[in-house]
């Protein structure tokens, strides 16, 4: 059985390749995080929109992401997403791996929608002696 979540993700992506920021925001909720890069992340929908257009610049205005395999953990209005994520871009150099193993926590709303609380595309990649920084 395919799960709601996958089709919610695959919007945010097609969202991200058409750099659709405004509806992307649709999809989090008010006091979401984002892991920029290990050592960075992002509070909040304004803060996410703003990374999330320096993350297509950066890649060129380019990139577009996609979902593998995917494991969802669900408990009540909580679902943990283990997802194989790969970033595609025209970029030749980039500093962190374009195949990575995502995680991702949603919430169910009160209309019963799922938006995403916390977007980690680098998953247990992001553990370092660092911790995370706010920007």
């Amino acid at each position: 059985m395919k799960h709601e979540l996958k089709e919610v993700i695959r919007k945010c992506d097609l969202a991200i390749k058409q750099e659709d920021f405004d509806k992307l925001m649709n999809y989090y909720t008010e006091d979401a995080i984002l892991v920029i890069k290990p050592g960075r992340i992002a509070r909040g929908k304004e803060e996410i929109k703003k990374a999330f257009i320096a993350i297509a610049q950066y890649f060129n205005n380019s990139l577009v992401p996609t979902q593998g395999e995917m494991t969802i953990l669900e408990a009540g209005d909580t679902a943990l997403v283990i997802s194989q994520t790969f970033l595609d871009a025209d970029k030749q150099e980039v500093d962190y791996s374009m195949d990575r193993r995502a995680t991702y926590v949603f919430k169910k709303n009160s209309h019963g929608e799922w938006l995403c609380a916390i977007d980690n595309s680098y998953g247990t990649d992001l553990i370092t002696n660092e911790g995370l920084k706010t920007i």
